[in-house]
């Protein structure tokens, strides 16, 4: 567990020395959100109808972009040939990293979700299960990106094959949350798309992090 806190405040360090590759994504987020009302329409009946489904999209987006940077760095600098080798959990030492990225991405997207979502004239009730479904999904997202981003951690200019890689992966996430959002507006329950962003997140945590550890030795063989 030390090692696990050392190595998240030194992702965390790096991150605040390197401030472009934590606030990019962000920027990209509330750019994209924004730029929706001028492409499709100013009316508030018509933005609160689709409002989760771009507030999700533009979340799934900016995760992504920011996942180039997961292993990246640490590749260049040999830091993850110094991980392989050591005598540490290397899962241990990956979660510590994608919890870093969810510090980092995760909760600034939460965080900045219910201002978005009033911004697209989601009512109160929307916007706190907005809030709860980011909550649940965004560390799945880092989770499932991590095995992505260790795939082709080698390779030059792999944004592409990244999102081939990931996207499918998180478009059951992308609809059932958006779902629940959607749903909790009119009424209906929710709970079953609740329990599988739940479902999603625990099996996620539970193989992601020994997948990627997998992958990394593959790639860096």
């Amino acid at each position: 567990m030390n090692i696990y806190l050392q190595t998240l405040k030194r992702d965390l360090n790096v991150a605040i020395r390197n401030p472009s590759s934590v606030l990019n994504p962000l920027l990209f987020f509330v750019i994209s959100v924004s730029l929706f009302p001028l492409a499709i329409s100013p009316e508030a009946t018509t933005l609160s109808q689709i409002a989760a489904g771009i507030i999700w999209v533009a979340s799934m987006l900016a995760v992504l972009l920011s996942l180039n940077s997961l292993f990246h760095h640490d590749f260049e600098n040999g830091v993850l040939e110094q991980m392989l080798i050591s005598h540490h959990s290397l899962p241990l030492l990956i979660l510590s990293k994608i919890t870093a990225h969810w510090l980092l991405t995760g909760i600034p997207i939460i965080l900045l979700s219910p201002l978005l979502g009033l911004f697209l004239f989601l009512d109160n009730e929307g916007v706190k299960i907005l809030m709860l479904t980011l909550l649940l999904a965004t560390p799945s997202l880092s989770l499932i990106g991590a095995i992505g981003a260790s795939l082709i951690v080698g390779i030059k200019n792999s944004g592409m094959l990244l999102s081939l890689l990931i996207l499918p992966l998180y478009i059951p996430i992308l609809i059932f949350a958006s779902s629940a959002v959607s749903q909790v507006s009119v009424g209906l329950d929710i709970s079953a798309q609740l329990y599988f962003l739940a479902t999603i997140l625990v099996v996620s945590l539970m193989l992601a992090p020994f997948i990627s550890a997998l992958s990394l030795k593959i790639s860096l063989e």
